[in-house]
């Protein structure tokens, strides 16, 4: 069908001539879509304010050739006022928005569209961390895409104690069995990238400080590796 209709956050935006505008959207059941947007940058348009990053909507597009085109735009969550607010949790947020663009560039599914919303929420609300909750966004996001392997075991000898994570291939491995690329984190480390990844909060607060910023070391650097280029936001983000 030529129009049709999806759940969507805005991810990015670019200027079109003197008055349009090129969305890209990450949909929940339709991937990543650019769109352009006919007028929104008139004063007098009803539209513009909700196609704005750290925007969630409900979208009409109408397919094209290269670029679809966006009929109507209903407004469902806007947690841009809240992000923009703070600079650390404005620099946690559009690096999430980054590294949404990236990983769902060539397929993306609905549970990628859920963990966004999900991430730009947990930042509007600040309950815990900025750079924490990125953090953790960027582990499952991973995770979905089929990047993060068994981290309960060593890939090598199945050991229950693995110390050290690989930022080549995404497996834990103890000191034995421990891959070239591998940074020791320790038992704690490995533990905190499993709460960060399942969400366990309590636990990701009483990690200390130097577990948490060498756990964010290595989950930017296995990013790196697998996107082939680091994120520019990352470099802006303030660590904790």
């Amino acid at each position: 069908m030529p129009h049709y209709r999806d759940e969507a956050v805005v991810i990015r935006t670019h200027k079109l001539g003197e008055v349009d505008r090129i969305v890209t959207l990450l949909t929940k059941n339709n991937g990543q879509v650019r769109a352009v947007a006919k007028g929104v940058r008139k004063t007098s348009s009803r539209i513009g304010a909700r196609l704005e990053p750290f925007t969630v909507v409900d979208v009409q597009l109408y397919q094209g050739r290269t670029l679809d085109t966006v009929s109507q735009v209903e407004q469902l969550s806007n947690y841009g006022s809240v992000i923009i607010a703070d600079y650390a949790t404005y620099t946690a947020a559009t690096a999430v928005l980054e590294a949404a663009e990236r990983l769902t560039r060539e397929d993306s599914s609905s549970q990628q569209f859920m963990l966004v919303v999900g991430a730009l929420r947990a930042l509007s609300l600040k309950e815990n961390a900025s750079d924490q909750i990125l953090d953790s966004y960027l582990l499952r996001a991973l995770a979905i895409s089929g990047w993060i392997a068994n981290l309960e075991n060593c890939q090598g000898c199945g050991s229950d104690s693995p110390v050290a994570f690989s930022v080549h291939t995404g497996a834990v491995s103890c000191t034995s069995c421990m891959l070239p690329g591998s940074v020791r984190l320790g038992e704690e480390g490995i533990g905190h990238i499993e709460a960060l990844l399942s969400g366990d909060w309590p636990s990701v607060t009483r990690s200390s400080s130097k577990t948490r910023k060498a756990v964010s070391g290595v989950v930017s650097a296995y990013l790196q590796w697998q996107l082939e280029r680091g994120l520019r936001s990352l470099e802006h983000v303030e660590r904790s």
